[in-house]
């Protein structure tokens, strides 16, 4: 199994807003995660600064990639950069940084 964690940032006063639009995720993400190779994913917020943390394990990082090309993530990116910073206001997608791991206990 890979892990990986990003961290990106909610719009100021668009937290509750993100939680919201995760409760329920729709139905066919959650499908699509798990065909892509997703088997645990959480994102955590730390509400003080609206900073997201998400953490995924994946099967294969190829395979996982492939989920961009589908129509439903598409379609969820464009509908979180309501409630996300992005690199412009023309992103397809929130801005997100990659963590790199420096310890990890089993």
């Amino acid at each position: 199994m890979i892990r990986q964690a990003v961290v990106f940032q909610a719009r100021t006063g668009r937290a509750d807003e993100y939680q919201r639009r995760h409760n329920p995720i729709w139905p066919e993400l959650e499908k699509a995660l798990k065909e892509y190779g997703v088997r645990n994913y959480s994102i955590y917020l730390h509400r003080p600064t609206g900073m997201l943390f998400g953490y995924v394990e994946i099967e294969d990082e190829a395979r996982f990639q492939k989920i961009a090309e589908t129509e439903v993530c598409q379609k969820w990116w464009h509908y979180m950069t309501e409630v996300l910073v992005c690199e412009s206001d023309t992103s397809q997608k929130g801005k997100e940084e990659a963590l790199e791991e420096v310890f990890h206990l089993n």
